[in-house]
């Protein structure tokens, strides 16, 4: 009996042992992590950072451009919106003895030296075609660049203008009655059309439309459209007028 009891007495003990070294475990385990997260693994990132940038540094922007800010920006003389030619001159002014650099949709095509008035020309500045941003930057005899000048958008277009007549065809003959024939057609909208050198009304759409007198016998008529930056196209009409 007495047996019995101490195998009792020490198994209950041998199971408060066992919770107890449970419980321990739990908490190490707990605070094993808590430690990992909180400064062995952001020690563990460092660490390996450093030895990135030690290997590999991190490289620095370095820009080779200065500027002064005293120094004024040229001024830049171009008085159209478009052209036709590829090659342009620009004219302007700005300081004194410093020289100027033209800049075309941010690439630097050329620079000139400022005359002792302010005034310098660039010649044959080739353009793409479309728009073409230009501006201008004064530079010191330092190498400082000034801000950048008012940016002009210039349109370069060697491209003619559609012309499509309508009426009448070429060779047509009138016989008696009336003394008149209707020139017509459709060319693209914001051009102007010439008949013989008078100017006819174009209309929002491109369209056209003018009476001619005749005389007797052969009529020729030239058909000129223009657009914008003086691309032409033309196109002849021969009307016989017979009594």
């Amino acid at each position: 009996m007495a047996q019995r009891y101490r195998s009792r007495r020490q198994a209950r003990k041998f199971a408060r042992k066992s919770r107890r070294n449970f419980i321990i475990s739990l908490f190490l385990i707990g605070l094993l992590g808590y430690l990992s997260f909180a400064w062995i693994l952001p020690t563990l990132i460092n660490g390996i950072g450093l030895v990135k940038n030690n290997f590999s540094p991190s490289k620095k922007v370095v820009s080779d451009t200065s500027y002064n800010s005293s120094l004024a920006p040229p001024v830049l003389n171009i008085p159209y919106e478009a052209t036709n030619t590829a090659q342009i001159n620009i004219r302007g002014y700005g300081a004194p003895n410093s020289k100027m650099a033209i800049f075309l949709d941010d690439d630097k095509k050329d620079s000139v030296e400022v005359t002792d008035d302010g005034t310098f020309e660039l010649k044959n500045i080739q353009l793409g075609l479309g728009i073409n941003n230009i501006y201008g930057k004064s530079i010191d005899d330092k190498n400082q660049e000034s801000l950048p000048s008012k940016t002009f958008k210039i349109i370069y277009d060697n491209e003619a203008p559609p012309l499509n007549i309508s009426e009448p065809e070429d060779g047509k003959i009138i016989q008696g009655g009336d003394k008149r024939v209707k020139i017509s057609g459709n060319t693209e909208v914001n051009t102007q059309v010439f008949i013989n050198d008078s100017q006819v009304i174009v209309d929002k759409n491109g369209n056209f439309s003018s009476e001619q007198t005749l005389n007797e016998g052969d009529n020729n008529f030239n058909i000129k459209a223009v657009d914008s930056v003086s691309n032409f196209t033309e196109a002849v009409r021969r009307v016989n007028l017979r009594l």
